[in-house]
């Protein structure tokens, strides 16, 4: 399988091709970052601290789209969904692990896997897939005497919050529920809040350091407290996961997938 990565300067852009190389049945056909990149004309495979690979860093999506069997993006918001586009011009998988996605741009992803294979995940380790499927199924056991608070912890240089995992979690919990996530999520708490209100899904957020990711659901009652966590120590495991959901999805029709469809975790 050729796979071509976009944004591949990134730390995770580095680690997919590294990840690629070493795995078995996939090749790296090629990457990009946008204009005015330091990254531009150098070779991949250097960039990712591996053997040369002899392929230029370009600026041009759309020449990689048209050459590559899947893309893997984890790039912007913004720049996801012209990607999507591509692929759904093109007929191609697109794997997504972008997190920070308005409503209105999720809704252009998911038309675009009408021509397109998306396999998107807001994390793409199976452990924290195993996390989220615990959580849903705790929550519908658990009524709503029990507090649901998710509490995340990244590395200083995140631009997201909460991330991306803590939202997922959050709404496996709702979903466990059967309630709407959006109506309610506390996203934020500062000042005289007043108390908490029943129900809802509150979210806590760290930055600092260099943490690749710790996520944990914690249900709260009177006279004790139950705890689900899942720490990742190496962004490898997302790499491995994408690089799986790109294989996994070769021979499915057009259509948007999951984590949890990869993984084999849903119901």
């Amino acid at each position: 399988m050729k796979i071509g990565i976009v944004g591949c300067g990134g730390r995770m852009g580095r680690m997919l091709v590294a990840e690629i190389t070493k795995t078995k049945g996939t090749i790296v056909c090629g990457g990009t970052e946008p204009d005015g990149s330091p990254f531009l004309g150098k070779d991949i495979g250097l960039l990712a601290g591996i053997e040369p690979l002899t392929i230029e860093i370009t600026n041009d999506p759309r020449a990689l789209f048209e050459k590559s069997d899947a893309i893997i993006d984890f790039t912007s918001p913004m720049a996801t969904v012209e990607h999507a586009k591509l692929a759904a011009e093109y007929g191609k998988i697109h794997v997504i692990g972008t997190t920070g996605l308005s409503n209105e741009e999720q809704t252009e992803i998911t038309a675009s896997g009408s021509d397109a294979t998306i396999v998107q995940g807001a994390n793409m380790s199976l452990g924290v897939n195993l996390l989220a499927q615990l959580t849903k199924k705790v929550a519908a056991i658990l009524d709503d005497e029990f507090d649901i608070e998710v509490l995340e912890m990244h590395h200083r240089h995140k631009v997201d919050a909460p991330s991306g995992t803590a939202l997922l979690l959050g709404k496996a919990a709702a979903e466990g529920r059967q309630v709407d996530h959006d109506s309610v999520a506390d996203r934020g708490r500062d000042g005289i809040t007043g108390a908490r209100k029943k129900g809802d899904i509150g979210y806590a957020v760290l930055r600092g350091g260099n943490v690749v990711g710790d996520h944990t659901v914690m249900f709260a009652a009177e006279n004790e407290i139950i705890e689900i966590s899942h720490k990742a120590g190496d962004r490898a495991i997302f790499a491995r996961g994408a690089v799986r959901a790109a294989l996994w999805a070769k021979d499915k029709p057009h259509g948007n997938y999951d984590m949890m469809d990869v993984l084999g975790l849903g119901d």
